[in-house]
């Protein structure tokens, strides 16, 4: 049966050319020369009797045969690589591995992990804190929980659990406080705003949403990440913004104030998963985070 099967390494540097779009990104990726690549395509094409590639300009094109070929080489490969890390993974192997970027992991799911606990107590999750963006192989996760616009990359299924909301938020400790909290939108104009450096549009968006110019904002103090310039909010230092989930438990309890409200944006919370990763606990997941999100937070 396995005598039948096209070579291994063919089917690798095919995927991979497939996937990249081109040789030599191909090579690259699996430590080969371009030769070594349009060789092994060459014998995989010899080996099938089909072409899988046209050439268009510089580039290279599947053909109807190649896109099918891609769907079974991605899937295949897939499949290996979660058996493999489920073995390697050795004693852990019965826990979920659910990735988050580190600002939704440390204010919004470890403060909830006890409710998980009581509501799903034969469901044991690993936490991965994500501090990049995730690759659309997810690699080394079961699951991704996110907040990022549409569409999904084609290689992830999706459930998608809500929409973005976004609004300023300040502390009481504030020395602005005063003026701000009975203060129209528009007074936002004259502070200095906490930011994130990997989200400066958020500010100039919420202005335009406002009827504000967005050239009118002036932005204060960045962070790198949203758990800090939370962190910044909450002690006084300044007005920051932030999605609503996130700072809800701190509004219930007084540290903030969301005078101004939140608005929807783009951006949809997820929990993706590889397609074709078949796992039932994904799914019960997907309900829990769905009805967290629309619980009101509590003081």
């Amino acid at each position: 049966m396995v005598g039948n099967l096209p070579p291994l390494n063919a089917l690798r540097a095919f995927e991979a050319v497939a996937r990249l779009g081109n040789l030599g990104a191909a090579g690259r990726e699996l430590h080969v020369t371009h030769g070594a690549v349009s060789r092994q395509l060459r014998l995989l094409e010899d080996d099938l009797g089909v072409a899988l590639f046209l050439r268009e300009g510089r580039g290279l094109v599947l053909t109807d045969a190649g896109r099918q070929l891609q769907e079974a080489a991605q899937a295949a490969f897939l499949r290996l690589r979660d058996t493999a890390a489920t073995l390697r993974r050795g004693p852990t192997a019965s826990a979920l591995v659910l990735g988050c970027p580190a600002s939704i992991l440390a204010r919004w799911m470890i403060p909830r992990l006890d409710r998980l606990a009581r509501d799903l107590p034969d469901l044991t999750l690993h936490l991965a804190a994500q501090e990049r963006d995730f690759d659309a192989a997810l690699t080394g996760l079961d699951a991704a929980l996110l907040v990022a616009e549409p569409p999904p990359p084609r290689e992830w299924q999706v459930h998608a659990l809500a929409g973005e909301r976004i609004g300023p938020v300040l502390s009481p400790r504030y020395a602005g406080y005063a003026a701000l909290v009975h203060a129209p939108a528009e007074r936002l104009r004259e502070e200095a705003l906490l930011h994130t450096t990997s989200r400066p549009q958020a500010w100039p968006h919420w202005f335009t949403q406002h009827g504000l110019d967005p050239a009118r904002v002036q932005l204060g103090t960045g962070f790198e990440h949203l758990y800090y310039l939370l962190e910044a909010a909450i002690a006084g230092i300044g007005v920051a913004i932030a999605p609503e989930p996130l700072v809800a438990d701190d509004i219930a309890s007084g540290r903030l104030l969301a005078p101004w409200g939140f608005s929807s944006t783009t951006g949809q919370w997820w929990l993706a998963c590889r397609r074709g990763h078949s796992d039932p606990r994904i799914a019960r997941l997907a309900g829990w985070l769905l009805r967290e999100l629309e619980t009101p937070a509590q003081a």
